[in-house]
């Protein structure tokens, strides 16, 4: 008998595994999620009957990282591989009291954005929500983790299934409990997954533009020759007016590819009037490329420019650099 990992599984899912009520299977769920118990044997209150059930049955299920390494800056980069041998990365990023998680939702990615090493990389198969949930119960201060986003490699809306499975278990208050608000799934724009994502899921959103014209941004994301920008951000400005959830544009800035006037113009003309806010971010090059980012001086004219336009714009900085854990950079350790 093959033995199904808990981890990943609701109460209710529990339940049947378990042939048992759903009160205990909410029990045994708070207790692999919230307090990261790898022993269902250890679960007070539960009959033996179901524990015994359970361990013939499943496994716990959570695993850890194979490798890490810390940046000058405090970022560390873990690096997992699951039981299939798919190798994924993880950043946990620390700032005062925020600590975040940026969890991947594949091992490599099939969107083939040239400025990506995770792109390069290739697409070698979705993980599993057990893949995604252990990318955080497996970190060693998992238990301080405020916020996730789903920003590391792959493309979740090309995996969507799992990834709104594990935003469920991520804020259930059964599971991690974490606040919807602390929670952002980041897409190069697959339009199905979106529409679906924000049907089902109360979870921040943001798109990864690069460009506001067709043409150009179908150079540097593929996905917008069959998935339109803006006809996305109509779409997120429909959901967005729900109150619900934060709609965001990361906009990745590139000296002398996406930083001139007129870039400046079409993104206003494209994010007026929605109340989405757009975070612009320093681009990190990638080995064999000779691109830079755009200055801070340009950077923060953007923003000036954004703000005195009527809309929220910020400067994201860059961390874990030196290690390869920063934005475009995932994977460069499994070359």
């Amino acid at each position: 008998m093959i033995k199904r990992s808990l981890i990943g599984l609701t109460p209710e899912e529990i339940r049947v595994l378990a042939g048992s009520s759903i009160s205990h299977a909410i029990v045994i769920a708070n207790y692999l999620y919230k307090k990261r118990l790898n022993d269902v044997a250890l679960v007070p209150d539960i009959p033996k009957k179901v524990k015994e059930e359970l361990s013939k049955k499943s496994i716990p299920g959570i695993y850890g990282p194979v490798a890490s390494g810390r940046s000058s800056d405090g970022t560390i980069k873990y690096l997992f591989r699951n039981e299939s041998e798919q190798e994924f990365e993880t950043v946990l990023l620390t700032e005062a009291k925020r600590i975040t998680v940026c969890v991947s939702s594949q091992s490599g990615c099939r969107m083939g954005c040239p400025f990506c090493v995770t792109g390069r990389y290739g697409f070698r198969g979705n993980l599993s929500v057990r893949d995604i949930i252990t990318q955080v119960l497996g970190l060693p201060a998992s238990e301080n983790v405020t916020h996730v986003v789903f920003m590391g490699m792959g493309e979740p809306m090309d995996n969507i299934e799992n990834v709104l499975k594990a935003c469920k278990i991520l804020t259930a208050e059964w599971g991690l409990a974490l606040s919807k608000r602390n929670i952002t799934v980041s897409t190069v724009g697959i339009t199905p997954g979106i529409k679906y994502f924000l049907e089902e899921s109360d979870c921040n959103m943001a798109l990864s533009l690069y460009s506001p014209f067709p043409e150009e941004r179908y150079r540097i994301i593929p996905a917008e020759k069959k998935y339109h920008a803006h006809e996305i951000i109509q779409i997120m400005k429909s959901y967005r007016n729900s109150g619900k959830r934060r709609m965001s544009i990361a906009y990745i800035m590139i000296s002398d590819i996406n930083d001139s006037e007129k870039h400046l113009g079409g993104l206003k003309a494209l994010v007026t009037g929605t109340g989405i806010r757009i975070n612009l971010i320093p681009y990190n090059p990638i080995p064999s490329d000779d691109n830079i980012s755009s200055s801070n001086e340009r950077m923060q004219y953007f923003r000036h420019e954004l703000v005195i336009s009527g809309i929220s714009a910020s400067i994201r900085k860059s961390k874990g650099i030196d290690v390869s854990a920063a934005c475009g950079l995932l994977a460069s350790g499994l070359q």
